[in-house]
């Protein structure tokens, strides 16, 4: 049964989204990193074998096996793949930045010079579900970044294998260097290299709470996009809200795992009363039963609100991954939205149509980082230096301000790379 709290105080004592360290996951995944950058290959090898039950042969997949996952594709599942393709890229063609410099009267020359990451790693998750929509939503932004080498690493399944769907849009998208390698042992491939799996610049990707932590402890050595936890579904509706839909949402983001959250915001007591029913008799008849229940049970939550404004502020402290509006006029709402990584509105735009074909990136903040984060984007496969060229005109009308700056702190030989160009 998903718990009902009266008010959003009562809601809030209850919460725990804490970062407390987890000193024994802590301890397994330097374990872990230690092996992999003393071992190479032989631990990848042996942490395969010993969390997934798969010996491999080969660590990288055969360029022939991606071209068969793509020819292999029946038409309507190309067609589906290739249309999301062309969305998420359209989407993202947008933010691609422009370099620029800036001449003064003088002849001084200042701006800023965007150039991409040289070599990108991106984990694929694997576990209880297949993720090429993941695959799509960080490969693209890449491309469009202009990133020369994309690496996939992606844990195996059962037989040995990657998912075939994942294959087919890397196929697709024409990446060809994707490693069976899945976990902390994965990361710490790509952070410190071993003999098959060359070192990347930034890992990019969701992942378990290994593959988090792993992420944590070699940020420094490698760039990392962000630490993704359990996804998150916030509802905010009114008595116009339908109950189906509202519990649907929930429900599909219970899915994803047992710590996932799905909370539903509301002013109407009669539709949190619907929705607890509806969702208590939909999990009996539906899949992932388990996981849903569990999901719901220790995470989900319906909140009682005494006014829609209310319910946006409750937002704003969530700052939850997923947002959704449905209430009778929520374009109203959305200017006071300030934390959260998509925000959905209407009735007709549930959270799952932001996971595959809307455009919009589907790796988004979760665990209150979208107070000081955003969904992923082509900025994150960039970066920019800045251009700085002074005329010697500047040069000569600053140079006494910036010596006598230098002395100030005390840096003598920075005053002196001044003195020495107009003594």
């Amino acid at each position: 049964m998903l718990p009902l709290f009266e008010s959003a105080e009562d809601f809030l004592r209850q919460q725990d989204i804490s970062f407390a360290l987890d000193a024994d996951l802590f301890n397994q995944v330097a374990q872990i990193i230690q092996q992999v950058r003393e071992e190479g290959d032989g631990a990848l090898t042996y942490f395969t074998q010993k969390f997934d039950g798969i010996v491999l042969e080969n660590l990288r997949v055969p360029v022939e096996a991606i071209r068969s996952a793509r020819d292999d594709l029946a038409e309507g599942i190309k067609d589906l793949l290739l249309s999301a393709i062309e969305s998420v890229r359209h989407f993202h063609l947008q933010q691609r930045p422009k370099s620029w410099i800036e001449e003064a009267a003088d002849g001084t020359r200042l701006g800023m010079q965007f150039t991409p990451i040289n070599q990108v790693g991106i984990y694929i998750p694997g576990g209880t579900a297949a993720y090429p929509s993941t695959a799509i939503m960080t490969v693209v932004p890449a491309q469009i970044a202009g990133v020369e080498r994309l690496v996939l690493v992606s844990p195996p399944k059962k037989d040995g294998s990657i998912n075939p769907y994942v294959l087919a849009v890397a196929g697709l998208l024409g990446v060809t260097e994707i490693y069976t390698i899945g976990g902390a042992q994965a990361i710490a491939a790509l952070a410190y290299g071993t003999e098959s799996v060359p070192k990347v610049d930034k890992i990019f990707g969701p992942g378990n709470a290994y593959v988090n932590e792993a992420k944590r402890q070699v940020f420094g050595a490698v760039g990392v996009d962000g630490l993704a936890g359990p996804t998150e579904v916030v509802i905010l509706a009114d008595e116009y809200a339908s109950p189906e839909y509202v519990v649907r949402d929930l429900l599909a983001q219970a899915e994803h795992d047992t710590e996932a959250r799905g909370i539903l915001l509301t002013t109407s007591r009669e539709l949190a009363k619907r929705v607890q029913a509806k969702a208590a008799l939909i999990i009996k008849k539906t899949e992932r039963a388990g996981i849903l229940q569990t999901a719901l049970e220790k995470f989900g939550a319906v909140v009682l609100i005494s006014n829609l404004k209310e319910g946006v502020q409750l937002i704003n402290e969530l700052a939850p991954e997923h947002v959704q509006i449905v209430t009778q006029n929520p374009e109203k709402l959305l200017p006071d939205i300030r934390n959260a990584g998509a925000i959905c509105l209407g009735a007709f735009t549930p959270a799952v149509v932001g996971d595959y074909c809307a455009g919009p990136n589907h790796v988004l903040p979760t665990r209150k980082n979208a107070k000081f984060s955003s969904p992923l984007n082509v900025l994150d496969f960039m970066k920019f230096s800045s251009i700085i060229n002074y005329s010697r005109e500047r040069f000569d009308r600053d140079a006494r301000k910036i010596a006598k700056f230098a002395e100030l702190e005390g840096l003598i030989n920075h005053k002196n790379a001044i003195t020495c160009r107009y003594e």
